[in-house]
């Protein structure tokens, strides 16, 4: 069933445009779906005959939240409803996160995107196009040095060979745990820290409260939706004062703000 909002997310790199919206693919143990945005509208088709649906959440301002700052909470509130499909697979939105480790957005959605070319399975998709998987942690286990090289991955090999070990030995025990659990185990895999674990684990369950709501991209946004505001510049102090702000609402809080800021500019 098709499910509408005012606004998609799709900033994630397996979102790949199309004429009019985006589209990507999401490999679930029930089959392929293909996932396409159109006008506000976000429409799930399985691709080889399995029916089970990833998640999609729609987001919306709550009444009150973020009333202490006016101006964010205008800017928010006019969004309306912002919808994000949940990653369904753990392995890739913890590739993804690892990817976007230290480097500006668009050079990670670059790689990502030459990974998934070069070594992803490749699907063809209703209109004939062909749609490029991200590897699985064995794909990326048997690459050697060079085709990481080749790629520009040399810096990230250590840490997805990491990721990508530790996943085959403890994936289906991750997927068991609760979602702050998870954060917090996701960080025993080497180079593997806490702006990593909590954006996958974002990235995974939709919850944004375990997002990493002190990192640069919210206090950028937050500062530019709120100018005259004073907001700290400390990442510590900055989280104190956003989680102060958003109260029971951190999750939507901290989503809205990223979604304005994929509207409104890239800060690398």
């Amino acid at each position: 069933m098709p499910l509408a909002a005012d606004h998609w997310m799709t900033e994630h790199p397996a979102w790949l445009p199309t004429p009019d919206g985006a589209h990507r693919v999401c490999p679930l143990a029930g089959g392929l779906v293909l996932a396409q945005v159109t006008r506000g509208t976000l429409v799930l088709t399985a691709l080889d005959g399995g029916d089970t649906e990833p998640a999609a959440d729609v987001f919306a301002l709550p009444q009150g939240a973020a009333d202490d700052v006016p101006e964010l909470a205008k800017e928010l509130t006019d969004l309306g409803r912002v919808g994000r499909l949940r990653n369904p697979s753990l392995w890739e939105a913890l590739g993804t996160a690892i990817l976007r480790q230290v480097i500006r957005a668009g050079q990670s959605k670059r790689l990502y995107r030459a990974l998934c070319a070069a070594h992803g399975r490749r699907v063809t998709l209703p209109d004939g196009e062909s749609y490029a998987l991200f590897p699985t942690p064995e794909t990326l286990l048997d690459l050697d040095d060079a085709q990481f090289t080749n790629l520009g991955l040399a810096f990230k090999r250590p840490v997805l060979r990491s990721a990508a070990t530790a996943f085959i030995a403890h994936g289906d025990e991750w997927m068991r745990l609760s979602q702050p659990a998870l954060v917090d185990e996701l960080q025993a895999v080497r180079r593997v820290g806490p702006w990593t674990a909590g954006a996958a684990v974002a990235d995974y369950t939709n919850r944004w409260d375990l997002y990493p709501y002190a990192d640069l991209a919210v206090r950028t946004w937050a500062r530019r939706a709120a100018p005259s505001h004073a907001w700290f510049d400390n990442e510590r102090a900055f989280g104190a004062q956003w989680r102060h702000l958003a109260d029971a609402h951190l999750s939507s809080l901290t989503l809205l703000t990223l979604a304005w800021g994929s509207q409104h500019g890239d800060i690398g």
